[in-house]
């Protein structure tokens, strides 16, 4: 005989819909009252441990897939978006960064004890601190209010702007000139904030790619301007001092946002004006 389903139930939407969940309405009838509200403290008490569980699941996941431009996407020490961001001090750091570079020597088969490697570890950790510090700067941070309400929508250029940065492949730097135009929408930018955005995102472990992409969208997210165009030209240590060893090789990288990608003309003057001397 097929079980009966409460026709109340079913207009609330209780009826289990797959066979993981089916009840034996046959023997669910033979539960005690007392049983049932065991049943019923046990199942709520699952319930709150399996959201909880739930809700920090889905914090960790907004920890590692956040874009905010912050610089701290991918930051370890994020556990809760709830609470205030507070990452350890770079003082914090250096003590196991500096035991790691202690390790790193010894198995290279150095002996991290003799008189021109004791303090190595702890410079090392500070030098990689400051080769990564864009970690550490928001494009907040950086314009400080630097952004003017200027009548003004022809091209501004700023090129051959000193850069650093560190492969993240292998640890090793790169460094080049990175040149960004934009044409502004009745606001400017302080000339050397464009130089400062460079240094935040220079600053981190990088490929040379996706630093000049993430250039360009900040300078168009201070300004909005009509268009914005980077060229970054580049000389990388992992293929001059390793692998290919080709030492007068150059690596060189565009974005062209708004009318620089859409208008060939715009994007030509402002090539050629990079490219004069």
């Amino acid at each position: 005989m097929k079980p009966q389903v409460n026709e109340q139930n079913t207009q609330n939407g209780d009826v289990a819909t797959d066979g993981a969940s089916v009840v034996d309405i046959d023997a669910a009838a033979t539960i005690t009252p007392a049983a049932a509200a065991t049943s019923t403290t046990t199942s709520t008490a699952v319930m709150s441990k399996n959201s909880q569980q739930l809700k920090l699941e889905m914090l960790n996941m907004g920890n590692t897939n956040s874009s905010n431009g912050s610089g701290h996407e991918k930051c370890t020490f994020h556990h809760d978006l709830e609470l205030d961001h507070k990452p350890p001090t770079r003082e914090a750091l250096l003590p196991d960064m500096a035991r790691s570079y202690r390790l790193l020597l010894g198995g290279l088969g150095e002996n991290p004890d003799r008189q021109g490697l004791i303090k190595t570890p702890e410079r090392a950790a500070k030098a990689m601190l400051y080769f990564t510090k864009g970690y550490d700067q928001s494009l907040e941070d950086v314009l400080n209010g630097a952004v003017f309400d200027e009548d003004h929508d022809e091209m501004v250029v700023v090129k051959d702007i000193e850069m650093f940065s560190m492969c993240e492949h292998h640890l090793v730097p790169f460094y080049g000139k990175v040149s960004i135009g934009y044409l502004p929408c009745n606001k400017i930018l302080g000339l050397s904030k464009l130089a400062r955005i460079v240094e935040i995102f220079s600053r981190r472990l990088q490929v040379q790619e996706r630093l000049t992409k993430q250039i360009a969208v900040a300078v168009t997210q201070a300004v909005q301007p009509a268009g914005v165009a980077v060229v970054v030209e580049g000389v990388h240590m992992c293929m001059v001092m390793r692998g290919v060893q080709k030492i007068n090789s150059k690596t060189v990288t565009s974005t062209m946002l708004g009318v620089f990608r859409d208008d060939p003309k715009t994007r030509e003057e402002f090539l050629n004006l990079v490219n004069s001397k």
